[in-house]
């Protein structure tokens, strides 16, 4: 069988990648990725070695493009990662988010029509929910709960969302939709939290918090989001939506602290700042779909996953330093070097 994995070299996209390889060897893996300022072939290095395994450099927004590769290539499944998908980056320029979320899953998805396929996986966000009441830890986004998006990244995956189903009504495109909750693990761009608190506090420099830092996050180990993601291609329901969580809720101040233990950083490191606008208080993602029909759930628990994430930071220095050290600096800069300070 043939997979088609956009967004490869990315985080989420290419820990499937290894993921696939790894549990479905004699599967082959087409990757695609336009290599924007979160995709990074030093990511791939290791798949670039497996026979079973290609890499084409495309946009998917790109119908000319997509048209080529599926002509060539006939995938069977198409796993679509491929997104534009920092909250900070959709306010500064929504638009970019528009044009990749939107528009590239619809000429992904006529491609798919045009050529045929066995599945077209849609990667979601649990952020189309909108947020939960910190007051009410007794709700958890269900897959039948409302779509109620606050920012134009959850807007544009909302958007995406509803055209694949659109077209699992109207065309019968053989289609499924997964919403996950916070990953993190591997490979993680350094913009995110979980990263980004790693990296400053190794270099002794501040960690800003967002606001009050009590915002609620869903935590899930990436490889566990791996494992129900392929078992969605392969077991999973057509025109059905799974939501995956890792029963993991953490506020972000909570997370920062964890990270600064496992470091034997100090807390004085933390510093908070000027929220972002339109800031969601809390995720919570009710997993019991998935368990009930496809038998998954998370077996990584916050504290062993943080213990494995920080490791691989530490390891895997190289990987980060070349990233902090290019455009992203400037970038960070930009997002951080002018928010106010509040008082702790």
């Amino acid at each position: 069988m043939k997979l088609l994995v956009t967004g490869g070299a990315g985080f989420i996209g290419a820990n499937f990648v290894y993921y696939e390889l790894e549990n479905h060897p004699d599967d082959e893996i087409l990757c695609v990725d336009k290599l924007t300022y979160a995709g990074n072939m030093e990511t791939l290095a290791g798949a670039m070695r497996n026979s079973k395994f290609r890499f084409v450099r495309a946009d998917i927004a790109d119908r000319k493009a997509m048209d080529a590769i599926f002509a060539e290539q006939s995938p069977d499944i198409v796993v679509n990662f491929a997104a534009e998908s920092h909250v900070d980056r959709s306010i500064e320029t929504p638009e970019i988010f528009l044009r990749t979320n939107i528009l590239g899953t619809n000429v992904l998805m006529d491609a798919c029509r045009k050529y045929g396929i066995r599945r077209y996986h849609q990667v979601s966000t649990d952020e189309v929910y909108g947020d939960l009441p910190l007051d009410r830890p007794d709700l958890f986004f269900k897959e039948t709960t409302p779509i109620k998006a606050s920012s134009p990244y959850s807007a544009s995956k909302a958007s995406a969302d509803l055209l694949v189903m659109a077209y699992y009504r109207t065309y019968h495109l053989p289609v499924t939709i997964s919403r996950c909750s916070n990953n993190y693990g591997p490979y993680h761009f350094p913009e995110k939290l979980i990263p980004l608190m790693i990296i400053n506090a190794l270099s002794d420099k501040k960690l800003p918090v967002y606001g009050d830092g009590l915002n609620v996050r869903d935590w899930l180990y990436v490889r566990d989001h791996c494992t129900a993601i392929d078992l969605i291609i392969r077991k999973g329901r057509e025109g059905e939506t799974y939501n995956i969580g890792g029963h993991n809720e953490r506020a972000n101040i909570a997370v920062v602290k964890t990270v600064l233990r496992e470091l034997g950083k100090p807390e004085t490191l933390i510093e908070h700042v000027t929220d972002r606008k339109g800031h969601d208080r809390r995720y919570a993602i009710d997993p019991t779909k998935i368990h009930a029909e496809l038998g998954w759930l998370p077996t990584t628990s916050f504290e062993e996953g943080i213990k494995k994430t920080v490791a691989w930071y530490l390891e895997h220095r190289a990987w980060w330093e070349h990233i902090v050290s290019g455009a992203y600096a400037s970038y960070y800069e930009k997002m951080y070097g002018n928010r106010t300070v509040l008082d702790p």
